[in-house]
């Protein structure tokens, strides 16, 4: 079967939390390899879904309802002709504002692409109540928040108030992954008092609350701070995964800088270790520094020479290195198990490093998104 009819067939997946619960509809844009649309199921009922990589396309075909799969460039995009919907998430691309990246910033060709979300909203014969727009924190940490503060009047002008949350997966999952949520409503719908604080709160980093000041429809979105046990690292570690040859474990294990291979060394033989680590080039030399709190280090897209992250492991005393297995970074963005990934390991990495976490967009959308669409519709 062919990509466009693997588009067609695909199963939908959309279950109601509860008998008497009618979901509003969404429309995802830069929707990828589909880890919002698996966060807000349930929740919300996606009727419109939007990439220009085929690859990634076909992940989501996997795992959701795809007769409503566009697969092309958002430039081509027609708000008129775009289905109704009370919610438009645009995870946009972050290249340009990666502080890791070139900083071109929210201009330039890449992550530029979010003004034609806009065009799109302002295209639509009925806009969306509520707008989210996804990307790293460089959104609001690059040029002293410039580049959020240009899109944050841009959402205003059209009649939005406006807010901004830092929400790490960190919370949900073991992967430090901090992300921008910026977070529109309606200003002609009012906003319900539990959903607003007064001043920020543990959902707004220093960054954020720098680049707000000044700014006119702003709003200090409230959620609950989150609680639960989140798993470890070594929890979500696939056993039996195999090793590479001995020839490239023993380069990997070689690049473990002195400072890092100094703390394992002075740990117990028996000890357990689970560390996941990023080659970096340091003093013109390339060493893998390592973490050592059970938990990964934020996943990237194995692109533009960022590297994959590696597991150092003690098994059986000997130590062991190893790349994430393309499940566990299914893992480590809170996919569950049953979530198709593609054959291709750089796929799958990529599928996921270039993603959003889904326990994060579901606790968004349980308790500020679905909260705020309800307050205006009834």
């Amino acid at each position: 079967m062919d990509f466009y009819s693997s588009l067609a067939d695909a199963p939908q997946r959309c279950a109601e939390p509860d008998p008497g619960y009618v979901e509003p509809r969404f429309l995802e844009f830069f929707a990828g390899s589909g880890l919002v649309a698996e966060g807000l199921d349930g929740i919300f009922r996606s009727v419109w879904a939007n990439d220009i990589c085929a690859k990634k396309a076909r992940v989501y075909a996997s795992n959701h309802d795809a007769a409503h799969f566009c697969l092309g460039s958002i430039e081509k995009v027609s708000g008129s002709e775009l289905p109704h919907a009370e919610l438009s998430w645009a995870s946009f691309p972050c290249q340009d504002l990666s502080l890791a990246g070139p900083s071109g910033g929210i201009r330039a060709e890449r992550s530029g692409l979010v003004w034609h979300w806009l065009r799109t909203i302002d295209e639509m014969r009925v806009r969306p109540t509520v707008l989210v727009a996804e990307n790293v924190t460089g959104l609001v940490s690059a040029k002293e928040g410039a580049h959020y503060r240009e899109l944050h009047s841009a959402l205003a002008s059209r009649g939005y108030r406006v807010g901004a949350l830092m929400l790490d997966a960190i919370h949900w999952t073991p992967q430090s992954r901090p992300r921008i949520f910026v977070v529109a409503f309606d200003k002609a719908q009012s906003i319900p008092q539990h959903l607003v604080d007064a001043a920020p709160n543990w959902a707004h980093s220093d960054a954020l609350i720098r680049a707000t000041r000044g700014l006119d429809e702003c709003v200090w979105w409230r959620l609950p701070s989150p609680s639960g046990n989140v798993p470890k690292l070594a929890d979500i570690v696939e056993p039996d995964a195999p090793f590479p040859d001995a020839e490239t474990e023993a380069r990997n294990l070689a690049l473990i800088s002195k400072r890092h291979r100094q703390i394992i060394d002075s740990m117990p033989p028996e000890m357990s270790l689970t560390a996941p680590g990023y080659r970096r080039t340091r003093g013109g030399k390339q060493v893998l520094e390592l973490r050592f709190d059970n938990v990964a280090g934020c996943l990237r897209t194995p692109e533009g020479g960022s590297s994959r992250q590696l597991l150092v492991m003690r098994k059986r005393g000997q130590l062991r290195a190893r790349l994430l297995t393309a499940r566990e970074t299914a893992r480590l963005m809170g996919a569950p198990d049953s979530y198709r990934l593609p054959d291709s390991y750089n796929e799958a990495y990529k599928a996921m490093g270039d993603a959003v976490a889904v326990p994060v967009a579901r606790y968004l959308g349980l308790h500020l998104l679905a909260p705020l669409v309800r307050s205006a519709h009834g």
